[in-house]
């Protein structure tokens, strides 16, 4: 099928309730722009300069999410720009995040990424780091952010069972999180945003939706395989 036909089928079974982002990491920007005319507007990518480059070459209202590993000495070539973050896995980053943010007067978006996989490459917080976090008067001190929710990344099995349990295990703590407001003075003129939980990709959204995600991250069913 083509692009068109592969969004369009995709769309046609996700609920109002769960926002996509169309992964778009290494595709050509004509092949973006295609996925663009019809009428999507997020788009994920996992590396800052190819990002930054194809921000620069596309239309100025898509939202662009920064969904892979993020280096601290990267953040500020995103800052200007950036819609959300979803790999936020120390607090670290954060206060990176915080400063540039702050160097461009706006407040930025972020997901906590937790742990959940039971894989050593993947990268994030355990619940009990998100909890304490949540929590602590650092996080107040920061007042360019603001966490929106969680996003995590299942095992890459064929066991199924497997990445539900890891789902389930996610919505649960999810669930029992409450995210605090931005501290920043103009915090009132954000536009105001429901608690994200991004879950599921290509091969496992359908579970990751029947589970309580609200945000997909969607490639390879879009572009087709690389």
């Amino acid at each position: 099928m083509s692009i068109v036909q592969n969004i369009t089928q995709l769309k046609s079974k996700i609920p109002a309730r769960v926002s996509l982002v169309a992964v778009s990491k290494t595709h050509p920007v004509n092949l973006i722009q295609e996925v663009y005319d019809t009428g999507q507007r997020i788009f994920g990518e996992n590396r800052v300069q190819e990002l930054v480059s194809k921000h620069t070459d596309l239309p100025a209202d898509i939202e662009w999410h920064l969904i892979g590993h993020l280096q601290t000495n990267k953040v500020k070539d995103i800052a200007p720009f950036i819609s959300l973050i979803h790999s936020i896995d120390s607090f670290k980053l954060l206060e990176e995040v915080n400063k540039q943010a702050r160097k461009n007067n706006r407040v930025i978006d972020c997901l906590l990424q937790v742990y959940i996989a039971k894989e050593e490459t993947k990268f994030g917080m355990d619940f009990e780091e998100v909890s304490f976090l949540l929590t602590s008067e650092a996080l107040q001190q920061l007042k360019y952010i603001r966490i929106c929710g969680l996003m995590g990344m299942a095992t890459n099995t064929a066991d199924m069972d497997q990445v539900r349990k890891e789902f389930r295990s996610l919505k649960t703590f999810f669930d029992s999180c409450s995210f605090p407001a931005p501290s920043h003075p103009n915090h009132a003129s954000l536009k105001v945003v429901k608690p994200v939980l991004s879950m599921g990709m290509s091969s496992d959204y359908q579970l990751a939706i029947e589970e309580g995600s609200t945000m997909i991250r969607v490639g390879s069913a879009i572009f087709g395989s690389r």
